[in-house]
């Protein structure tokens, strides 16, 4: 069975385990990289966990995914999802599901109106995704931070 819990400043060991195996399965579709996110001291992922809305999807065996919401840099009556990631073994059994609807439901309890996501030009599993949770294409486009020779789409979804 899978739980999801918004993180705590105990669970910033399990957030940095997390995020480094997000990003080792998966490097092009985030905004960072691997060696930049290895090099965050312990107690900058502490910050992390207590200044953001860290949801972590937990099984007996340990954290099997995550989701982060922040402020949206483009738009104050909205929020961003960033760092959204599952564990391969766990993809379609609804734990995505679970984490952008933690996400979407602090992001409504803190306001917003609205949450956006970018995803990577060639993540159509993930295009997929997010449209059957209801996000659109807002027709932005742009150069993915972490390999600016990668474009990708921002998608966004009204709460």
């Amino acid at each position: 069975m899978i739980t999801i819990r918004r993180a705590v400043a105990a669970d910033a060991a399990a957030a940095r385990d997390v995020r480094l195996r997000a990003l080792t399965d998966a490097p092009g579709a985030f905004a960072t990289t691997l060696a930049r996110e290895e090099a965050v001291p312990d107690d900058g992922w502490v910050e992390r966990v207590t200044t953001a809305a860290w949801f972590l999807a937990w099984s007996p065996a340990g954290v099997v995914g995550v989701a982060v919401g922040i402020d949206d840099p483009d738009d104050a009556d909205a929020r961003h999802l960033v760092g959204m990631w599952v564990e391969p073994a766990h993809r379609g059994d609804g734990t995505a599901a679970r984490l952008v609807e933690a996400v979407l439901g602090w992001a409504r309890g803190d306001g917003a109106r609205a949450v956006a996501l970018w995803v990577v030009d060639g993540n159509e599993r993930a295009r997929r995704f997010y449209a059957r949770l209801g996000f659109r294409a807002t027709g932005e486009r742009g150069p993915l931070p972490s390999d600016p020779a990668v474009l990708e789409s921002r998608l966004r979804r009204a709460i």
